[in-house]
């Protein structure tokens, strides 16, 4: 196959259904497919499903990857989704947002929304039928595959992104003085001055490009004054959003 040639990516994850991942995935020829299976195999209730899901894949020639993560997780999934792009950045990619659980589907489609950068198309599969045979997977059958609109959601620029990577290395709280410090050196902020005034404009080149957009704009930081001192925290949404930005 040249180098040039994209393969066809699937991503999806596993819930209690077998034909609502595999049928997709044969129907529009992929040629690999990401399994997002629980991070916790001792009480993922889904592994039955894993197993003959990938079995199928096998039988098709369809080549199966996994992904790991807590499936009640918003935040993890999407850090496991995006790292999937990021792996398959140079191929197309198709997520299946109708297989898994609820949290699992939205996040599916969270990641599609946020990280736009990335050659990616989210589905949904509607099934011939759903049994409600206990014991049998939840539908079976594949009735369309429907095209779903990807409405982006902002994620800040990539120099706020490497800010709050510097706070969190820092065990989420630093000086304002250190971070001034660091950002310059990293070069996420541009200081034009004299050596006179150099300390007086790097913080403000601080408070302008990366304190300002990550406090006001995002509420990913606090600043708090500590005697002399004034810290930078993450906050509770800051420790959220690094949990797959970063």
């Amino acid at each position: 196959m040249s180098k040039l040639a994209k393969l066809r990516i699937h991503i999806a994850p596993v819930g209690f259904e077998i034909d609502r991942i595999v049928l997709p995935a044969v129907r529009m020829k992929a040629d690999k497919i990401w399994l997002i299976r629980d991070s916790n195999p001792a009480q993922d209730k889904a592994r039955p499903y894993i197993e003959k899901i990938a079995n199928e894949f096998k039988k098709q020639k369809i080549k199966v990857e996994f992904s790991e993560s807590d499936r009640g997780d918003v935040f993890q999934i999407l850090k496991a989704v995006k790292e999937i792009f990021e792996k398959e950045a140079n191929n197309d990619i198709y997520v299946n947002v109708s297989s898994g659980s609820k949290i699992q589907a939205i996040a599916c489609m969270m990641a599609c929304m946020i990280f736009r950068e990335s050659n990616t198309t989210p589905y949904y599969a509607e099934p011939e039928s759903y049994p409600a045979t206990q014991g049998k997977q939840q539908s079976t059958g594949l009735k369309d595959l429907v095209e779903l609109p990807k409405y982006e959601i902002h994620k800040p620029k990539h120099e706020l992104v490497e800010a709050l990577k510097i706070v969190k290395n820092h065990n989420g709280k630093i000086t304002k003085k250190e971070m001034a410090k660091i950002s310059e050196e990293s070069k996420l902020i541009t200081v034009n001055a004299r050596e006179e005034n150099f300390e007086q404009a790097r913080f403000a080149s601080l408070d302008k490009n990366i304190i300002q957009p990550l406090e006001e704009q995002w509420g990913f930081i606090e600043v708090e004054k500590i005697g002399r001192n004034r810290w930078i925290k993450m906050t509770q949404e800051g420790n959220h959003a690094a949990e797959f930005l970063i």
